[in-house]
Formats: structure tokens, sequence, C-alpha cells
């Protein structure tokens, strides 16, 4: 990132301080280094309707000659309504060039919201879809993909028994961050052994304002139930589209068990196309090994081949 001249930076750091102050929770760093930041707008307070979140980047030239580079993230939001925000947020920006104008592009989302929810009896469709789409998938996928079940959308309503009520929350343990082209990735990892388990440790995870703003939570889980000598497993792809049945295969063929894995994705505007499923499984395999749910490296390496090489000679049959 280019050097920013000691004024621009100063009105930078004072118009992020501000920020800060005046939206609290709302408001999530996302890169210091990196001036990345994100905030969650919503048409009201208590009881919220419609919200999505912008995400913006603010170059060093910022405010003085060049404006913030933005995503903005919402599951229901059309095309149109895009362009629309888009064209708001370019207007405001010519009618105060030069001028710090992050608070009044936010105002103007939340009016757009307002005005939408004013508008709509019915709240936005929950269901995400993913920013990228593949027609087919990648050739060079570390670990050949064999397509599972489709990953259910999964909101942990479960039948819990009063002993399941009373668990404890797990440990929960955070792997390194992977960030290619403004994406950035990074796993969390949990010993469970009930579904009870996996809905809490998700419920204390969302509670942090980075995780809870990441474009996609990617998660899978597979816990043993020794009585029946099978696996309680299932996955989420939040959005970005088959990557957690990608995930749950992974930990099939790791043969772990008793963990939830969740991989957190923040999207920088830039698609990354199948390089994101590698990414994703590589902090879950990264994030295992660390925890010990694995052999060792070495051994890991040799079982990947080994799944790949019964694979081929399956296709040869």
């Amino acid at each position: 990132m280019a050097a920013s001249d000691p004024e621009t930076a100063q009105r930078q750091t004072e118009e992020i301080e501000a920020l800060s102050a005046i939206y609290g929770d709302e408001w999530c760093t996302i890169d210091e280094d990196a001036k990345i930041f994100c905030i969650q707008i919503s048409d009201c307070l208590e009881k919220p309707k419609w919200r999505l979140c912008l995400q913006v980047i603010l170059p060093p030239e910022y405010p003085t000659t060049a404006p913030p580079i933005y995503q903005i993230n919402a599951p229901w939001l059309s095309g149109q309504e895009y362009a629309e925000l888009a064209n708001y947020l370019e207007e405001l920006y010519v009618q105060n060039l030069g001028e710090s104008i992050l608070y009044l592009w936010v105002e103007k989302i939340r009016e757009f919201l307002i005005e939408k929810s004013q508008s709509s009896d019915s709240g936005p469709d929950v269901k995400k879809i993913t920013e990228e789409t593949d027609l087919e998938y990648e050739e060079n996928f570390s670990l050949e993909y064999q397509p599972l079940q489709e990953c259910a959308a999964v909101t942990l309503n479960f039948d819990l028994s009063e002993s399941q009520e009373d668990e404890e929350l797990p440990p929960v343990y955070h792997g390194n961050p992977i960030t290619d082209r403004r994406s950035t990735f990074q796993a969390h990892l949990a010993p469970v052994v009930s579904p009870k388990q996996v809905k809490n440790v998700l419920s204390e995870l969302y509670k942090n304002k980075k995780i809870a703003s990441a474009t996609h939570n990617i998660y899978a889980y597979r816990i043993y139930c020794e009585d029946k000598q099978t696996f309680l497993q299932d996955c989420e792809d939040d959005g970005e589209t088959a990557a957690g049945g990608r995930l749950l295969h992974l930990m099939q063929i790791l043969d772990v068990r008793n963990v939830l894995v969740v991989v957190s994705r923040w999207y920088g505007g830039i698609l990354l196309g199948p390089d994101r499923f590698k990414h994703i499984n590589n902090c879950a395999r990264n994030i295992l090994v660390e925890q010990n749910y694995t052999n060792s490296p070495e051994n890991l390496s040799k079982q990947l081949g080994k799944n790949k090489r019964i694979r081929k000679d399956k296709k040869k049959m």
C-alpha cells in the first residue's frame, strides 16, 4: 500500500475513531493495517427487518483525492438495488470531493433501508447466495472432490435432552488467517460431543464482531456416536456454494471425530474462483493438524495421497 501524507493519514485516523464511537458494535475493524472496515447497517435498532454490511477499504489517498473502495454485502440485495445504492454513494462522493464521506454513506444506506421497510410488509428471504458461482468444479483441487448430499441450511433447532442443555461451552481455537487478493480466510475449531455444543459454539463465535461480519461462515462437524457406532455430521455453506460439503469431505478423509470446524471468509471485492475452496480447506486442515486431530503432517500427506490413489483406481475399474 502506498504511503499517504501525514495530514491525510491523520484525517483517516480521526474519521475512523469518530465512526467507531458513533456506531459502536455496528462498526468492525477487519484489518487495521490494510484499512479494511465493516459497518452493519439496519433500518432500525430495536427490531431490524432489513440489514446489510458495508465493507470499505480506505486507500492512502482518501479522502483527499480518492474515494473509499467498497463492497455491499446483503443476501437479499438485487442487482437493481445494488446499482441504485452505488449511484447514491457516487453522487455523495462527487458532491463532497476531498471530504470524509463514510458517515454520509452509512446514513444514506440507512435511509434506503428505512424506505424499503416502509414499502414492504415482509422481511428478506434469509437464504444467502454466494458472490461467486462456478459452472463446474476445478480440476486441480487438492482433494479430488466427490459430491456429497447438499448441505442443509442448518438452523440447529435440535431436540435437546436436559443433559445436553447444561453442557459447558468447549474451548474455541483460532487458526492463522490466509489472505489472497483482499479476501481473508480464518479457521476456528472446537471439540464437540453433541449438537447442543455445536449450537453453543456457533453462538459464541457470532458474538465476535469480526466473525459475525464475515461474508461467509462455512462450517462442518462430525460427532461419533459410540452406542450406534455411527457419525452424526452436517455442514453449512452460508452462501459459499459447495464449500460446506467440501469441508465435511475433508474431515471425512482425515477421519476426524468430535470436532466442529468453522472457516470465516471476508470477501475483498475480487473474485477468486476455485482458489477460494483451496484456501477454505487449507485453513481447516492446518488447524486440525495444529490441534492434533490428525496424524503428523507427513502421515497426513500419505493418507491424502492414498485416498487419491484409491479414487483413481476406482475410476479405472
